[in-house]
C-alpha cells in the first residue's frame, strides 16, 4: 500500500492500481482527489468536505464513489446520484479494493458552547491505516499506522500524546497540520515522538511511503 500525505487532512491510499482518498477538504489541494476510485468524507467541516473537490473526482472518473456520514451525504446526493453510500459506526463495506470499517459517531468537542456534529473515522484493511477525522477515537482493533490530527482548535498536545499511547500505533502520521506553522513543528515532533510511544512521522504535502 502506498500512503501519500496531501495539504491539511487528506491523504491518498492505491493499492494494486486503485486509489482511496480521504477528506479532500477545502486546506487540499484542488486536484486532492482527482484519479480517485472511491472518496471517504469523516465530517460536514470545510477543511475535510469541499464539494469542488468531489464534483473534480467523481467527473474524472464516472465510476468513482463516495462513502460519508448522513450530514454529508444529505448535502450531496442529489449532486451525484446513485454515487453517494451513507455509512456509521460499525459499518464495514469495500472502496476501490480496500476494506473498511466505520469507527466513531461524534466530534471532539471545540467549545462547550459549540453544538457537537457527527464524525466517523476509517479502518483501512483490518487496521493498516486509520484516520480519526475529528476525533480521537480509539478503535476496536490493532492499528498499524494512525493518521494523527496533530493540532487543531479542539486538542492540546498533552491530549494528542495521550491518544497516540491509547491507540499504540506502530507508527503515526501528522494531519490535520495546516495550522500548524513550520516554527513550531520540532516542538511537537520532539515531544510526540518522546512520548507518544510509537515512531512519530511526517510527510510533506505530495510526498509518499510505503506501509
Amino acid at each position: 500500500m502506498k500512503l501519500t500525505k496531501k495539504s491539511h487532512a487528506c491523504v491518498r491510499l492505491e493499492k494494486g492500481g486503485r486509489t482511496l482518498v480521504i477528506d479532500p477538504g477545502g486546506f487540499s489541494e484542488e486536484d486532492a482527489a482527482v484519479g480517485a476510485d472511491a472518496v471517504l468524507v469523516t465530517h460536514e467541516h470545510p477543511d475535510h468536505f469541499d464539494e469542488g473537490r468531489l464534483r473534480a473526482a467523481l467527473e474524472g472518473n464516472p465510476a468513482a464513489e463516495i462513502w460519508t456520514l448522513r450530514s454529508v451525504a444529505e448535502k450531496i446526493s442529489a449532486a451525484f446520484p446513485g454515487r453517494v453510500h451513507t455509512v456509521g459506526h460499525g459499518d464495514t463495506f469495500t472502496a476501490a479494493g480496500f476494506d473498511i470499517q466505520v469507527h466513531g459517531e461524534l466530534h471532539a468537542v471545540i467549545h462547550p458552547d459549540i453544538p457537537r456534529i457527527t464524525n466517523v473515522g476509517y479502518l483501512v484493511d483490518g487496521g493498516r491505516v486509520f484516520h480519526p477525522g475529528d476525533a480521537l477515537t480509539v478503535p476496536d482493533h490493532a492499528v498499524e499506522t494512525l493518521m494523527l490530527p496533530v493540532m487543531a482548535p479542539w486538542s492540546k498536545i498533552s491530549e494528542v500524546i495521550d491518544y497516540v499511547r491509547e491507540v499504540k500505533p506502530q507508527r503515526a502520521y501528522d494531519i490535520h497540520d495546516a495550522l500548524l506553522a513550520d516554527l513550531a513543528r520540532p516542538i511537537y515532533d520532539r515531544q510526540i515522538g518522546a512520548l507518544g510511544g510509537a515512531e512519530h512521522l511526517r510527510l510533506a504535502p505530495g510526498t509518499s511511503a510505503d506501509l
